[in-house]
């Protein structure tokens, strides 16, 4: 094999690895197992959402609650929120970017099921972290049918 043909071959595998850092996707609920709220607390609190339905490049952490950015580029992330209505606690969920709350999905009846969702396109550098807090005061839940999820992909990177 001419020394040639084998650098090409090196080439094609250096792409493929670099290709593979570019596929980031992830989806989770809040609760693994089971059913309820979780919160109100006096304070805001970060959820942590521990059923992973997808985690392609493993950069969600269903430890932490935090998605850490392999790569540079525009990614694309939602949040759903469900609770059941009460009289003095809504539902208050707000992605946050590096400690920066981003937007908000907030809901608040007396009685009856609720749900609120929002998304956002960001553009993120290496080490960006991006998480959802529970707003203080508030309550979200959650059961085998995740009504409350965090979800996010790359879009391209830059």
């Amino acid at each position: 094999m001419s020394a040639t043909l084998a650098g090409l071959k090196y080439e094609i595998r250096d792409l493929q690895r670099e290709n593979e850092v570019k596929k980031v996707a992830f989806s989770a609920s809040l609760l693994a197992s089971g059913s309820g709220h979780t919160g109100p607390f006096d304070t805001h609190t970060t959820l942590v959402f521990k059923y992973v339905l997808t985690n392609i490049g493993n950069a969600y952490n269903p430890d932490t609650g935090f998605f850490i950015a392999p790569v540079r580029g525009v990614y694309h992330f939602e949040i759903k929120s469900g609770a059941y209505g009460h009289p003095s606690h809504g539902s208050a969920t707000v992605l946050v970017k590096n400690d920066q709350n981003v937007f908000a999905a907030w809901e608040h009846q007396t009685s009856g099921t609720m749900s609120s969702s929002n998304g956002v396109i960001l553009s993120l550098e290496v080490g960006d972290v991006v998480f959802v807090r529970l707003w203080h005061h508030t309550r979200v839940y959650d059961n085998e049918h995740n009504h409350s999820t965090f979800s996010g992909h790359l879009i391209f990177t830059m």
